[in-house]
């Protein structure tokens, strides 16, 4: 930040006399950037190179000069650091500081101006432009400190989200892919349903977290190869209830709606699901979408109890389960979508047969 004594008066007056007396007080105060004008043009080419700290504004220009001077000064004199401009004027001190603030001065002084006074009027003027130009670069620093801190905690709630996705997987699914493709699919789905912004980048961190409650099932039910026993199956299902329950006393919206996701993903549009035997619109929309995405994968995916299937038997499964298991209008969006663009991390989606 500048001295006062180095910060840049412009006098814009016509009178060389009165120009010389305001130059000569300015000089004894410290002042030494000091720089002429006559009329708006000069004011402009001025401005045009080097941008004043402060203006020195004779209000007894010829004709309306003095308002074309603010006219050239406007960009300035309303910007967030505003231009501070110091009106003379020779006119009754009512009349003339009426004047001076009706065309943006922000200060007035008489002519011929006491030198003393002058020099405080300058001095507390520049002295204001250099405090708002100090809180503008507070300001600033603030701002970006408080996106840098934002990113950064963005960052590692992903991270802590990513992590309690993998504790699943790993009880559930040695690749670690799986809870990452369903986030993306799902949010691909919500986008092509149009859903707000915020909502797809909550339910990309979220759907990962669907299984969470596998983590309460025995990994001899969820990787038996063979067909699960009635008992097997009930305990399975429990992992609804438990991912439930683990998150359920989260704050953060990615969290709740992962809670809601883990309750409702298995529940079915004609209400034959688990657990909670929830039908059509009655099942929030996080986990209708995520009920695609979580069915899609697993079918095109090898895993411990089945074999993957081709790309057209996959979609034709969706497609069929639409207004049975699946929502329809959530299976209308998923069509269009490309499968091959649900690859997650260059991996390839299964090719049609």
């Amino acid at each position: 930040m500048p001295e006062l004594g180095d910060m840049r008066v412009m006098i814009v007056a016509e009178d060389v006399a009165g120009v010389e007396l305001l130059e000569r007080v300015l000089t004894q105060a410290g002042y030494t950037h000091l720089v002429r004008a006559r009329s708006s043009i000069a004011v402009r080419h001025l401005c045009a190179t080097d941008s004043p700290d402060l203006v020195l504004l004779d209000l007894d220009l010829p004709g309306r000069c003095a308002e074309q001077v603010i006219g050239e000064l406007r960009h300035l004199v309303d910007a967030p650091g505003r231009l501070p401009v110091l009106a003379l004027a020779g006119d009754d001190a009512a009349d003339g500081r009426r004047r001076a603030l009706s065309i943006g001065a922000c200060d007035f002084i008489s002519k011929p101006p006491d030198g003393n006074e002058l020099a405080l009027r300058v001095g507390n003027l520049l002295e204001a432009r250099q405090l708002r130009r100090q809180l503008e670069n507070r300001d600033a620093l603030l701002s970006d400190a408080v996106r840098k801190r934002t990113a950064e905690l963005d960052d590692a709630r992903r991270d802590s989200l990513t992590v309690l996705a993998s504790i699943a997987e790993y009880h559930d699914d040695d690749t670690l892919q799986h809870t990452q493709r369903v986030g993306t699919c799902a949010a691909r789905i919500a986008k092509a349903l149009g859903l707000p912004e915020s909502f797809i980048a909550a339910i990309r961190d979220a759907a990962p977290l669907h299984d969470i409650g596998k983590v309460g099932i025995s990994r001899r039910i969820l990787l038996k190869p063979g067909q699960l026993t009635p008992v097997e199956w009930v305990h399975m299902t429990r992992h609804v209830e438990i991912g439930a329950r683990i998150l359920g006393s989260a704050r953060s919206p990615a969290l709740r709606m992962a809670a809601e996701i883990a309750r409702t993903h298995h529940e079915r549009w004609d209400g034959t699901g688990y657990l909670a035997g929830l039908a059509g619109p009655d099942i929030p929309i996080a986990g209708r979408i995520t009920a695609v995405a979580d069915v899609f994968d697993v079918l095109t995916h090898e895993r411990p109890y089945s074999r993957a299937w081709d790309l057209v038997r996959a979609l034709a499964e969706i497609h069929n389960q639409a207004g049975r298991q699946f929502d329809p209008g959530v299976v209308e969006a998923f069509a269009t979508i490309d499968p091959q663009a649900l690859a997650l991390d260059g991996e390839q989606a299964p090719r049609p047969a």
